[in-house]
């Protein structure tokens, strides 16, 4: 099943600042709900382990995180792929831009993911919710971040 998500939020700081904090891994490890481990590898990614729910099933999901399209500090493109065990997987990625706006920064995304097992028979709409969800949980993480 695909699904599409875009969207952007506004930060309290500069677009510096902000690409700084979207290359920490201690800061994206603070604001990804459920990430249990994130560390960088030496290949312009990270490597993860994220404990998410969907409804009534809930998993483990082991995966990589790999940057491209690296543009300091405008963007970047982001993309990952999981394996949930018997929940199944998640794969996708997301473009994400910066511009300067109001003294602050624009943060704006692009989501593009696939997602397979388990997981895809719980219906479109609890997905699209439960990515929401998530999507808005991080973003809130992060602005407190940027700006604390």
């Amino acid at each position: 099943m695909a699904m599409t998500m875009t969207g952007e939020v506004q930060l309290a700081a500069s677009r510096q600042a902000v690409w700084d904090k979207l290359n920490d891994p201690e800061v994206l490890k603070a604001c990804i709900p459920g990430c249990e481990e994130l560390e960088r590898t030496d290949d312009q990614g990270f490597r993860a382990t994220a404990k998410m729910k969907v409804g009534p099933v809930s998993a483990r999901f082991k995966g990589k995180v790999t940057l491209s399209d690296l543009d300091p500090p405008n963007g970047y493109k982001i993309t990952g792929e999981g394996e949930g065990g018997v929940a199944g997987f998640a794969k996708g990625g997301a473009t994400v831009g910066l511009a300067d706006k109001d003294g602050g920064t624009l943060l704006s995304y692009n989501v593009e993911a696939q997602i397979g097992g388990k997981l895809a028979q719980l219906g479109q709409r609890l997905i699209n919710g439960a990515a929401k969800k998530l999507a808005d949980e991080f973003f809130a993480n992060f602005a407190k971040a940027v700006q604390g």
